[in-house]
């Protein structure tokens, strides 16, 4: 997610007043820390923060039953990673095409249950000793772990590509564990932190959700899991061959495929943010019954002006908004558009966007390059100056200030990407009023339903026709501008967002028993103190009680000294931690 879907959850804390939140916050970097906090609503008790980027050594000196303990816990982890579909030990069919790995038929990291029983029993046992020892990182870090996940490896029987990992493979394959297992060390799940709340929200599955996870194992706490990016799919799609080697690959895809499915297990309800984030949950391993699809909110009031007054566009301009980078395929879109100037001569392109890195850089580069040879500048006689149709912009400059304004700028908004999740550019068009040509990727189709064109992504011809099919026709635009605001704000504004989890909260600690002692005045037990309505804040539940939890009686009491409505606390994953 980018860009304004990255707020969802600090718009989720804010709107949801009536609940009392503690943030448990994951940093995937320095310069993420260096950018400062947010101004923190009143019913938030705290923040507590850790960074996955780094971990300083614990110093944590293992005595032998302890070694032995990490031993067998990690063993049993790396000869699952190892392990093939259908085998109770390292062994199985090699290779990506078994059932069990992420090409194979059931789908993307989809675990048989005997692999996922030893998977979820080496990683809660890891945890077990690392809560009683004070830490796992030095013992991760080890000569110990190598040779163990050189073992599971060498194993008779392991799959094919993990026989064939050599010593800088195992130390990456080892680094990688420690860093996702970081969370595991964390002083966060004792009965002053997650161990005493009545929910856990994972904004994120991956590791970003391990906290959940130890949550529910320590104290049964009940964990929701919301996802608008599969952590799994994202990790498939950064994995590339150039990426890794082969058995490091075949290694890392079974740990984020065992994890993700122990995630979706272990979660009372999971929360993805469009139908093709839940297909890949639903084959990773989650219960239907238990996945609620609930749209990201986004904040509609900027793109309010722009939608109100559709007539703003120039009728000849198409508008692509969004990062530079190769899954955006401007190359097509370049090429596209080079047919739609041989049909509609005035047709004018802006491509308005930030490249992402370096990658990204390059390949501005080498769309700049390429749009100078398909469209020389153009001049209307010999002593005027040229003016290439194409336009290359970023949000600020003097032609396109704000979001808004760039998205006003054109009659249709163009999406071309080969990989996508959920179209947030495409959402911020509709609520712009503003008619689209999107290729068929991620969750393109349900976002937009009808009110848009849709063709198949690497397809420039298709993508000029639908252009210019739009172009030649002003009432079509309008029309389909008009439905597809409608639609935005009926499906995507954060009120929608916020009311669904709202109930969610309330659905997931209904069905929970609640883990705290009501004492009354004189310090005894009080019979049916908390009832279900004290979850619900209202004049019923005043200070008749003092309330105890395990933690101590001063995270239960309200403001005015009554018992806190549902306590939640959202997991902020390091794609968009608070």
């Amino acid at each position: 997610m980018s860009g304004d879907a990255r707020l969802w959850c600090d718009r989720l804390v804010r709107g949801l007043g009536q609940h009392q939140f503690d943030v448990y916050a994951l940093s995937r970097s320095r310069r993420q820390e260096d950018e400062g906090w947010l101004e923190l609503p009143p019913h938030v008790s705290r923040v507590r923060t850790a960074p996955l980027w780094t971990a300083e050594e614990d110093g944590v000196v293992y005595g032998r039953r302890a070694r032995r303990r990490f031993v067998e816990s990690y063993a049993e982890l790396a000869g699952v990673l190892c392990a093939g579909p259908g085998t109770d030990g390292p062994g199985g069919a090699e290779g990506p095409g078994g059932t069990d790995s992420p090409g194979g038929t059931d789908g993307p990291g989809a675990v048989p249950g005997h692999l996922a029983d030893r998977f979820g029993s080496a990683l809660y046992g890891l945890a077990e000793l690392a809560r009683d020892e004070g830490g796992l990182v030095r013992a991760l870090r080890s000569d110990t772990a190598v040779r163990t996940l050189e073992r599971a490896c060498r194993a008779p029987g392991a799959l094919g590509t993990a026989r064939e990992a050599r010593v800088p493979d195992l130390l990456a394959v080892a680094a990688h564990l420690e860093r996702a297992l970081r969370p595991l060390s964390l002083d966060w799940y004792g009965d002053d932190g997650l161990g005493v709340t009545d929910l856990c929200h994972a904004t994120a599955g991956g590791p970003a959700a391990l906290p959940g996870l130890l949550a529910a194992h320590f104290s049964d706490v009940p964990l929701l899991v919301t996802e608008y990016g599969v952590q799994l799919r994202s990790h498939y799609l950064a994995s590339g061959p150039d990426a890794a080697t082969p058995a490091v690959r075949a290694l890392l895809a079974a740990f984020h495929g065992r994890l993700a499915t122990e995630v979706y297990g272990r979660a009372a309800i999971i929360t993805p943010g469009n139908a093709h984030a839940r297909r890949w949950q639903e084959r990773c391993g989650a219960e239907r019954a238990r996945i609620r699809t609930v749209h990201p909110g986004m904040e509609v009031s900027r793109f309010t002006e722009v939608g109100e007054a559709p007539d703003r566009a120039d009728p000849d301009t198409l508008v692509w908004v969004g990062r530079i980078e190769p899954s955006k395929d401007l190359v097509s879109l370049l090429h596209a558009f080079a047919e739609v100037r041989r049909e509609e001569p005035k047709a004018r392109l802006r491509v308005v966007g930030a490249p992402a890195g370096a990658e990204g850089e390059a390949y501005l580069g080498h769309c700049r390059a390429l749009a100078s040879q398909l469209f020389p500048d153009e001049a209307e006689g010999v002593h005027a100056v040229g003016d290439n149709p194409v336009a290359f912009e970023e949000i600020g400059g003097p032609e396109a200030p704000t979001l808004a304004d760039a998205y006003a700028s054109g009659t249709v908004v163009v999406l071309s990407s080969v990989v996508e999740g959920f179209p947030v550019g495409l959402v911020e068009a509709m609520f712009c009023g503003r008619a689209t040509v999107s290729t068929d990727v991620g969750a393109v189709v349900e976002a937009i339903g009808g009110t848009g064109l849709v063709v198949p992504p690497r397809n420039p011809r298709a993508l000029a026709e639908a252009c210019v099919a739009l172009l030649r026709d002003p009432e079509r635009r309008e029309r389909l501008g008009a439905a597809a605001r409608a639609r935005a704000l009926e499906l995507f504004t954060v009120e929608q967002n916020i009311a669904a989890f709202h109930g969610i909260y309330l659905e997931i600690v209904s069905h929970c028993p609640v883990r705290r002692v009501v004492l009354d005045a004189t310090g005894e037990p009080l019979p049916f103190g908390v009832p279900a309505e004290a979850h619900v804040p209202g004049r019923w539940t005043g200070p008749t009680a003092r309330v105890v939890s395990r933690g101590g009686p001063g995270w239960a009491l309200g403001a005015q000294g009554r018992p806190a409505p549902v306590r939640a606390t959202p997991l902020a994953a390091p794609e968009g931690a608070l």
